[in-house]
């Protein structure tokens, strides 16, 4: 019973050992690669950078004060790219002096594209422009221009498009409630029998009001 024992122990120390320099050839030349992404012209942190690991594929993203931390393998190629800022490289030393992590300030040159002024007119030409506003008709007194913002069309046509307020509605509530009271315990009267409503019909008939206007 011993020298099973014996001979499990023994067994279990070889395949810990084994699975030791396993695990040491998996992660040699791995690092944990960290710093921070500042910009050249006001040595601000650069937020929300891409630094990617060209070799591996991976990566990460520097945080709002531009610091970034992930595991690369030495000798690698890093690219650097934000929004605003030229696309950058860095690489990897071979050899670390001491320990496993490597440490960096990257600094990102501004990518500000510049373009040029563009002038957008109403009229295809400067000689149009100018013939059109010489010929313009502006009224200089108060009075008429406020007859044209108090022309009853044109206020009609507003009161149309404007939506009813919180105070409109309201009212338009309480009124429905009230006539409901009113009517209450009988039937409401019906305006098809009553004769003042289609004299009112008659006369808009008359006058044109269900014609359809022109637009």
């Amino acid at each position: 019973m011993k020298l099973k024992n014996t001979l499990f122990f023994i067994l279990l120390i070889f395949s810990l050992k084994g699975f030791s320099q396993k695990d040491s050839l998996y992660y040699e030349g791995l690092i944990q690669f960290s710093g921070v992404v500042v910009s050249k012209d006001s040595v601000n942190p650069v937020p929300f950078a891409h630094i990617i690991d060209i070799s591996t594929r991976s990566g990460t993203t520097s945080d709002y004060f531009g610091y970034f931390s992930f595991v690369a393998k030495m000798g690698d190629s890093v690219r650097f790219s934000s929004v605003g800022y030229k696309t950058s490289y860095f690489q990897i030393p071979d050899t670390l002096i001491s320990g496993d992590n490597y440490s960096l300030i990257h600094i990102m040159d501004p990518d500000t594209i510049l373009l040029k002024q563009a002038d957008i007119y109403p009229w295809p030409s400067k000689e149009q422009f100018a013939q059109a506003f010489i010929n313009a008709d502006i009224p200089n007194d108060d009075l008429r221009r406020a007859e044209a913002n108090l022309n009853n069309k044109a206020m009609n046509e507003y009161a149309q498009m404007l939506p009813m307020n919180g105070q409109m509605n309201f009212n338009w509530q309480m009124q429905q409630v009230q006539n409901r009271l009113y009517y209450s315990g009988q039937y409401p009267p019906m305006n098809i029998l009553n004769p003042i409503a289609w004299a009112k019909f008659i006369k808009a008939w008359k006058e044109g009001d269900f014609k359809k206007k022109d637009e």
